[in-house]
């Protein structure tokens, strides 16, 4: 059995908060939290397919350039290889799960301003 209170944390980006609840190879589930007003980089994932699903707040989401607002009890797929970026634009801290398949551990590549405006070109 795993619970917020014993799963492994992690803090990423502008303060935001990770905890762990199945830590697979094959499958990583975490429930992460995001303060008002903060955005993790914009980035893709080689192999790994993920499931974003809101718990608590608001969840903005840029998947390939077209913007997701997400309210709690919804959720958002986001295949392999789709630039995405999640963010709280809210006023209000924002709770979701992310559900990884297979796992993102060292499936994850950065996207520079510089590399999107060199791949438009």
């Amino acid at each position: 059995m795993i619970d917020k209170e014993s799963a492994e944390h992690y803090i990423w980006g502008d303060h935001c908060d990770g905890w762990y609840l199945l830590k697979q190879q094959d499958l990583l589930i975490i429930h992460e939290k995001m303060p008002a007003h903060t955005a993790e980089q914009r980035h893709y994932h080689h192999r790994a397919r993920q499931f974003f699903f809101v718990l608590s707040g608001q969840l903005t989401m840029v998947l390939q350039d077209k913007v997701h607002c997400l309210h709690p009890q919804q959720g958002i797929e986001i295949p392999p290889l789709s630039p995405h970026q999640a963010c709280n634009r809210s006023d209000m801290a924002v709770e979701f799960l992310v559900i990884s398949q297979p796992s993102t551990q060292g499936d994850r590549e950065n996207i520079d301003t510089d590399d999107e405006i060199k791949a438009k070109a």
